[in-house]
């Protein structure tokens, strides 16, 4: 039986008519956690409102996955609190508050994909009917298939299925799209979109930075276990400040590509045939001495710092320590 959606988080307040406010989905309070010698998780503090979706970015070994695996109780945190709608991740699991697809999630062998989902379902209280979820993730065409012939792609759209199939008010995703085909990670997307519409909350880890930069409201970015930078999109991208300024400049022999470098305003110059690319500083100084050296410039286009801008720099090895007070210690996943 299909439950009629409620507020996420609701479930928890009934009756307390005196505190409205639902906690938060996602609430993780220094959070740490080593591996031996290896420091993989270094005092996270994360909370994440009903509704929010939410991307976990950090290089390899940043902790994004030791994050994921704590704040679904799969393993324990040295010290810190981790908490899901105000409950202990188990509890909150256990209810069907939450779903979650991660790379490692295997599947029943030598059995269909509609019959898999039927079996699970039983293991949550207000488990969607398995025809609903197999149309919400878009593999109706799989009921039949079974799991064991499916390609990687399939795999991940059936793990998708079944984190869906207890209706979770927040969903987790790792590396959801691994193994997509380009046309696979769109239909993935757009289910993912509807299902969220609902005022559902998502998290997710991705590599893919142009899928954080197109579907989450909100990036929070890990290096060596800690958040470094967290806000939207443009306030990460921000952080880096600087622009680029992109132009057609016809018949520039090796000096005058030397001489751009030395423009003011100008940190680093690519060149591709005729067309280049200035990263700068200060863009106004640098469009300004562009022009004068070279008026018959064509095609002139100056953009703010990319997503993919903003995680190299501020993921370097040279970023300092302290770079880290640039991103908000709210939150952080």
């Amino acid at each position: 039986m299909t439950r009629t959606p409620s507020p996420p988080g609701s479930a928890f307040r009934a009756g307390a008519e005196s505190d409205p406010t639902p906690p938060h989905s996602v609430h993780l309070v220094g959070v740490r956690k080593r591996y031996g010698s290896v420091q993989a998780v270094d005092g996270v503090d994360l909370a994440i409102a009903p509704g929010e979706v939410v991307a976990l970015l950090g290089p390899n070994g940043a902790g994004k996955s030791t994050t994921i695996d704590m704040l679904l109780g799969l393993t324990r945190p040295d010290s810190g609190t981790v908490r899901l709608f105000g409950r202990a991740p188990r509890q909150a699991c256990t209810a069907g508050l939450v779903g979650a697809m991660l790379q490692n999630g295997g599947l029943l062998p030598e059995i269909t994909v509609g019959k898999m989902l039927t079996a699970v379902r039983a293991l949550y209280p207000h488990a969607l009917p398995t025809a609903e979820v197999l149309a919400r993730a878009g593999i109706g065409d799989l009921a039949d298939a079974r799991t064991d012939r499916l390609s990687g792609g399939q795999r991940q759209r059936v793990r998708f299925a079944l984190a869906l199939l207890p209706d979770p008010d927040l969903i987790v995703l790792d590396e959801p799209t691994a193994a997509m085909d380009v046309e696979s990670r769109r239909a993935f997307w757009a289910a993912m979109r509807a299902w969220a519409a609902g005022g559902r909350t998502v998290l997710f880890a991705t590599h893919y930075l142009e899928e954080a930069d197109a579907f989450a409201d909100r990036i929070v970015l890990l290096r060596r276990g800690r958040v470094i930078a967290d806000g939207p999109t443009t306030e990460v991208k921000a952080l880096v400040g600087g622009r680029t300024i992109r132009a057609t400049l016809r018949g520039l022999d090796d000096a005058g590509l030397a001489g751009l470098g030395r423009l003011p305003g100008v940190a680093r110059v690519e060149s591709r045939g005729e067309s280049i690319t200035l990263t700068c500083p200060d863009s106004d100084a640098a469009l300004r001495a562009l022009l004068a050296a070279h008026p018959a410039a064509e095609d002139i286009e100056v953009v703010g710092a990319g997503l993919e801008d903003a995680f190299i720099a501020l993921t370097s090895d040279d970023v300092a320590t302290t770079g880290a007070a640039a991103g908000r210690e709210e939150t952080s996943a």
